[in-house]
């Protein structure tokens, strides 16, 4: 008797940084449903890699549209990944969990104080016991013009002008915490800020090779050993002012070498780069730029889906 064939591997989709453009991430999902069999599709396992928010016009609207899925595809697994403007979102809410130490959010600001007058951090109602990104989110930048992107900032160090315009205020306005619907501050209150699969698979050049995943929107640091790293992510542990897996930039572009022993994904956002390399895939080739694409990479296939592109229905 012939042996039955194997089951098809389930479908994970990942999908980049969407910076509050809900044009685009409507796009992308329908690109996403016209690309995928629908039976695989309202069965696949979706990871969002975090920053929701800020640069585009259309916050509100982007989480609007991310809170309706679980119920709109009730068979899809759905994990929402925290970015670190997301994390500095909540955290001007006052939606982070306190310290595990006891200790008070203010103890964090010492170690940035140098850059509080340049990046101009927010000082009004709520700050006496606020984690420093929510101060840098919402403060008043002094220069203007980011030399980095070449883009002029909005607002803050992190764009976030856009972000309480589309809730109705003016940035930097304590009236955001009143504004902003109790739906929404669960979504940024349950934002995790690492996710694990076991058992995904992914089509390379050798064949196809089933894997563990861990999903996390910058990175790992590859001088710090892992187990460490997951346990403060799976704590939220928000003693730590900046927290590198979610801000990093070149400590985090690479698999640290620990886990080379077995196969690992790592996949992220944030970079405003599209770079697979191996197992270590970056997704983020919008970066919050209003002219570039939001996308999405589907395994095991590795395709790249994106707003722009055009397809049949």
């Amino acid at each position: 008797m012939s042996e039955p064939p194997n089951p098809k591997p389930r479908l994970v989709i990942c999908v980049g940084d969407i910076h509050g453009f809900v044009t685009k991430l409507k796009n992308l999902w329908l690109n996403l449903e016209r690309s995928i069999e629908r039976s695989e599709f309202e069965t696949a396992t979706v990871i969002f890699l975090g920053d929701y928010c800020d640069r585009g016009p259309d916050t509100r609207l982007v989480i609007d549209f991310l809170v309706a899925l679980p119920s709109r595809y009730p068979r899809q697994k759905h994990v929402f990944l925290s970015g670190n403007h997301d994390l500095a979102f909540a955290a001007f809410l006052h939606l982070l969990p306190p310290p595990p130490d006891g200790s008070p959010f203010s103890d964090g600001w010492k170690e940035y104080s140098a850059s509080e007058d340049r990046e101009g951090w927010f000082g009004g109602e709520g700050f006496e016991n606020m984690h420093l990104q929510g101060r840098r989110w919402s403060g008043k930048i002094k220069v203007k013009y980011n030399t980095v992107k070449e883009t002029e900032y909005q607002g803050s160090i992190y764009d976030a002008r856009p972000t309480f315009e589309s809730y109705g205020v003016p940035h930097g306005s304590a009236d955001l915490v009143k504004a902003v619907p109790d739906e929404h501050k669960k979504f940024l209150a349950d934002l995790v800020w690492v996710h694990e699969e076991d058992d995904v698979f992914i089509n390379t050049e050798d064949g196809s090779k089933c894997c563990k995943l861990i999903a996390v929107h910058a990175g790992l640091e590859k001088r710090v050993d892992v187990k460490e790293q997951l346990q403060l992510l799976k704590a939220r542990n928000t003693r730590v002012p900046k927290v590198e897996a979610l801000s990093g930039r070149k400590s985090v572009w690479d698999i640290p070498e620990e886990l080379s022993a077995s196969p690992t994904i790592i996949v992220s956002g944030h970079h405003a780069k599209l770079h697979i390399e191996g197992l270590r895939l970056i997704i983020d080739e919008g970066g919050g730029f209003k002219d570039k694409p939001v996308a999405a990479i589907i395994l095991p296939s590795q395709k790249i889906i994106r707003d722009t592109d055009v397809l049949a229905e």
